[in-house]
């Protein structure tokens, strides 16, 4: 069996189990989620905790519950507690606007780009040159994180562009006369 799938996972308070059909249901304060069970993985729940296994002792079938505990886990959290993605810009003239469920970025084109967030994700600017991205769905904030990022990577000669705020550039050397 996997070493991942045999780790229970807590249920926190306030947070709401439904298995049905080969799919389970999470609620919590945050949002609600929900992910389809394959079929040779087993999910069961009991004195708040829940239990993933497989059904048949294979090895892809072992790593399928691995998975499905990991995504279970990150359901979990994130209707309890949240995910977020803080995304810093530099550059002269960079700036970034939130408008309700849209940012306008200046990136140093000959026009702003507005980015919509989809359903479920908040994108907020403390500052001109931070976008902080928040949601309840760890994959969804990690993605619309990287669609942003995607507009201007950062560069490795002068390290202009959007950035992750935990991100660390490697710098090359500019070309010598």
């Amino acid at each position: 069996m996997s070493r991942v799938a045999k780790n229970p996972v807590p249920l926190p308070k306030g947070v709401e189990v439904f298995i049905g059909d080969k799919q389970i249901t999470i609620k919590g304060s945050k949002g609600s989620l929900t992910a389809s069970i394959p079929p040779t993985v087993k999910v069961t729940i009991s004195e708040g905790v829940i239990s993933v296994a497989s059904d048949r002792n294979e090895r892809q079938n072992d790593a399928l519950a691995g998975t499905m505990r990991a995504n279970i886990a990150n359901m979990v959290t994130g209707v309890s507690n949240g995910y977020e993605r803080k995304l810093s810009m530099v550059g002269v003239g960079y700036r970034a606007q939130a408008k309700g469920q849209s940012v306008s970025l200046n990136l140093g084109f000959s026009h702003p780009i507005e980015f919509t967030a989809p359903m479920g994700i908040t994108i907020e600017t403390p500052s001109q040159t931070e976008i902080v991205v928040k949601g309840c769905d760890k994959q969804q904030v990690g993605q619309v994180a990287a669609n942003i990022r995607a507009y201007r990577p950062p560069e490795p000669y002068k390290g202009k562009g959007v950035r992750y705020a935990d991100e660390e550039i490697v710098r090359k050397e500019a070309k010598k006369k």
